[in-house]
């Protein structure tokens, strides 16, 4: 592949640099705006092209020292060589670029981005696992970058440190069992008392491997769960009664979760954004809160604290029963929950009928744009939407803005993923 000169202009949503070269857009993995570079191309395809750094001619002032030593192999990181504070503004410039672009909106005012260690951050992670015969031995970890292979490494600075130092530990556990060619993956979820692995594996297990499994755990500290075949099988191994929760306790709640259930990944973060968005959303004691999405009540039980009533609705029955378990746990009365397709038309449903005078969005990265046809209604003087895809919100904002009338008072991200190029945000929105 041919080798030559460029200058990076911008930075890709996944965090590759930009190089125009011969009118064509080249995205170059390794590379950061404002720097000069030698690159090596890797692909051609007919409207761009993809290349890789093969030198640094002249670099960013915001370029720093990777902390991982797997960064660049490893695809669980994409910008560990772009200082904090510089990921985080390209992350508001790719927020106010698709609000403009796509939404047509621009917000009155942009917030304080909300922001949090950035390293052991990850309370929720799939690690792939396969033995490799040429290497002798067992990887376990992200894919790489190009998402083929398993990425051989020996630690993680950005899963939750129960789990992202003892990688070694854990590739080894894997070599011993009988059943090594059977794990598939491991799912680690992270509560605040216990973290769990799920093993996932596609055959019975001997009574040795479960034996070695569960003195792993009680020699690590760590919950054992198997996954023999779908989501309803996940079982705890050790021990027994192994249960995950987090708490919020400015609201005085703790939410229980299964091992594969949905959470935010990053708990710090995910306390600080409930704060953001109910500081947004200012619920008082007389108001009726709409929470859509609402997972297993991250939000709907903080709102419970304070407002007259909360109604939440989310599509997964598995969490809807959580969340309803979950305000019974907390003695939180004034929450009630429903299950219902939101991709769908629900607007003969009985909660979608009802009057709200404030709306919370939490939607997946397909928006909500199928709940906007038919809400919020005239009653609803104050939404706020938080997202993790900053196309959807364009989109949805510019639906709330020119549909239904609403004013974007104020927008920002929120580092919920350091290091990688995810994009989460919040955004405001009031009636004229």
């Amino acid at each position: 592949m041919t080798t030559l000169e460029a200058d990076i202009t911008d930075l890709t949503h996944d965090g590759r640099g930009v190089a125009h070269i011969a009118g064509k857009a080249v995205f170059v993995a390794g590379a950061l705006a404002g720097e000069r570079v030698k690159l090596r191309y890797t692909g051609k395809h007919r409207h761009y092209d993809e290349a890789a750094v093969e030198e640094i001619l002249l670099a960013s002032p915001d370029r720093v020292v990777p902390r991982c030593a797997h960064f660049g192999v490893c695809g669980g990181c994409a910008l560990q060589h772009l200082d904090p504070a510089a990921q985080i503004a390209a992350k508001q410039r790719a927020l106010l670029e698709n609000l403009e672009r796509i939404g047509k909106v621009q917000p009155q005012a942009l917030l304080e981005p909300v922001t949090g260690t950035p390293w052991g951050y990850r309370r929720k992670a799939r690690l792939s696992v396969k033995f490799v015969d040429k290497k002798g031995r067992m990887l376990v970890g992200f894919r790489e970058s190009n998402g083929r292979y398993v990425a051989d490494i020996r630690r993680c600075e950005v899963l939750h440190p129960a789990v992202g130092e003892r990688i070694e530990a854990l590739a080894a556990l894997l070599e011993s069992l009988q059943a090594k060619r059977e794990i598939a993956q491991i799912e680690v979820a992270a509560g605040d008392d216990l973290v769990a692995l799920v093993f996932r594996h596609l055959q019975p297990l001997s009574e040795q491997d479960r034996s070695a499994l569960v003195e792993f755990g009680k020699t690590h500290q760590l919950g054992i769960f198997l996954q023999p075949g779908g989501i309803d099988s996940v079982a705890p191994l050790w021990p027994e009664q192994a249960q995950l929760s987090f708490r919020l306790p400015k609201y005085d709640v703790e939410l229980d979760f299964r091992p594969l259930d949905f959470i935010q990944v990053n708990g710090g973060m995910n306390r600080r954004m409930i704060d953001h968005a109910l500081g947004l959303l200012d619920p008082q004691p007389t108001d009726r809160v709409l929470d859509l999405f609402c997972g297993l009540g991250n939000f709907t039980l903080p709102l419970a604290r304070r407002a007259a009533q909360v109604t939440g609705v989310e599509g997964e029955a598995g969490l809807v029963r959580r969340a309803q378990e979950n305000a019974q746990r907390n003695k939180v009365e004034n929450a009630t929950f429903y299950s219902a397709d939101l991709a769908a038309d629900q607007r003969g449903a009985p909660w979608a009928k009802a009057d709200y005078e404030l709306l919370l969005l939490d939607p997946p990265r397909s928006g909500a744009d199928a709940v906007l046809e038919y809400l919020p209604k005239r009653s609803t003087r104050r939404v706020v939407y938080v997202s993790c895809h900053p196309a959807s919100l364009a989109r949805d904002a510019g639906i709330l803005v020119e549909r239904h009338g609403f004013i974007l008072r104020s927008a920002g991200v929120m580092d919920m993923f350091p290091h990688t190029a995810h994009v989460e945000s919040i955004a405001l929105f009031e009636r004229d």
